[in-house]
């Protein structure tokens, strides 16, 4: 009979609504409300694919040739890397940072190829920062600084920064002014009260003239003044601000540069009223793999355990440039899907090396790993804490049980079997 699952929290982007209502019959998905454009399809294709529990080399195998085969290559590598992470969950991520710990591993996340710049800009300046539930009921301006929430997050604007009623915005929609910032017209412009084009690369230009224009100094720049001055009176006029900003900044040269110049535009923001910075963060649970290597070793990302203790160096310490140099011998990937995000020298790399793979059932990659483990799904296939885009930590639960392990399970039988 079919079965209908409420509250359930959904991994595909970083927003990770919980409000789903899921139906159920014979292990598929039949039906689901409060999806998007990205989560329906992801719901429906769980459980229509049955891949081997384990293959080596392409041949399906028992998981015990498999665990041997990867234990020997762990023990053999002078120079392995663990890398992904951004689909597991804090049990899944406290255990690769375990194994890591064990191997003298460097271990990375998907930040390398997203928001590192983010987290290294708000190291040197500090950040004003606030949960999607304070945006909710207190912003009345947003501005989307550099992201298509429309597309990468869809129901943002509906359930956090747009549209719904607050305790202090009980208009919704019509208490709230929407501005979108970007060097092109995004999808989220058609939504939006206010476009602002930026050149391409001269993102760090504009901000900084909004800092001159906040603390009232006269300037020249290269944009047209008038509606940098507008938005300049707009946010230190708002009685709560939000920028929401994403990779239309943080993939420029020198990125974090950027990014530090708008938060310290939101902190001297804060000198007249409340006013936030907030990361779009594109995976489920991406920020909850910076925030379980933080409370593990003391850094974010990019951390390397060669030596028996935490070392942190971005660019030296980091995956994408790790593998681009080729200092990596054998590499363990949590979640292959983010690997098309890699430059081209760390993808030929991977091609060269040992790769093992855990993944999902329904997982769509190209790469060719030595070893794979096909692992279950959270929030689907079995239960865990994911981290919202704003740290908030949101359990998962099952609607479609599975006999495949989840990744923590291989990642903790791998520490013991190299122990």
């Amino acid at each position: 009979m079919p079965e209908t699952i409420r509250d359930v929290a959904c991994t595909v982007c970083g927003c990770v609504c919980d409000d789903l209502a899921v139906t159920v019959d014979a292990g598929r998905v039949v039906a689901a409300t409060g999806t998007c454009a990205l989560s329906d399809p992801w719901l429906r294709a769980q459980n229509t694919h049955r891949p081997p529990a384990a293959l080596v080399d392409g041949v399906a195998v028992e998981a015990e040739t498999a665990f041997a085969r990867t234990t020997g290559l762990l023990r053999e590598s002078r120079a392995p890397l663990i890398y992904g992470l951004s689909r597991s969950t804090t049990e899944g991520q406290r255990a690769a940072t375990a194994l890591a710990d064990r191997i003298g591993a460097t271990i990375d996340t998907t930040a390398s190829t997203g928001h590192a710049p983010s987290l290294m800009a708000l190291q040197q300046v500090g950040e004003s920062t606030c949960t999607l539930g304070e945006v909710r009921n207190r912003a009345d301006l947003v501005i989307f600084w550099g992201s298509n929430p429309s597309v990468t997050h869809p129901r943002h604007l509906e359930r956090y920064s747009a549209d719904p009623v607050g305790r202090f915005v009980p208009g919704g929609r019509r208490d709230r002014y929407v501005v979108v910032v970007d060097d092109r017209e995004t999808e989220t412009v058609k939504l939006a009260d206010q476009f602002i084009r930026v050149e391409p690369g001269r993102h760090w230009e504009a901000l900084w003239q909004l800092r001159l224009l906040v603390k009232g100094i006269e300037t020249t720049g290269t944009a047209a003044p008038e509606p940098w001055a507008e938005l300049a009176g707009r946010m230190k006029g708002c009685r709560c601000g939000i920028v929401f900003f994403g990779g239309g900044i943080t993939r420029e040269p020198l990125a974090h540069r950027t990014v530090e110049a708008l938060l310290q535009l939101v902190t001297d923001l804060n000198a007249h009223t409340r006013f936030y910075a907030r990361r779009m963060r594109r995976f489920g649970d991406v920020a909850g793999a910076d925030s379980v290597l933080a409370w593990q070793t003391g850094y974010p990302f990019g951390v390397n355990l060669a030596r028996g203790y935490p070392r942190y160096n971005p660019g030296e310490f980091t995956g994408p440039e790790l593998l681009a140099r080729g200092e990596v011998d054998v590499c363990l990937v949590v979640g292959g899907e983010t690997v098309a995000d890699l430059p081209p020298a760390a993808r030929a790399q991977l091609e060269r090396i040992p790769v093992i793979l855990l993944d999902a059932p329904d997982a769509d990659t190209d790469l060719r790993p030595a070893v794979r483990f096909t692992t279950a799904v959270y929030g689907v296939h079995r239960p865990g804490t994911a981290y919202r885009m704003d740290e908030v930590p949101i359990p998962l639960r099952v609607i479609l049980p599975t006999d495949y392990p989840s990744d923590g399970d291989v990642l903790g039988e791998l520490l013991r079997r190299v122990g």
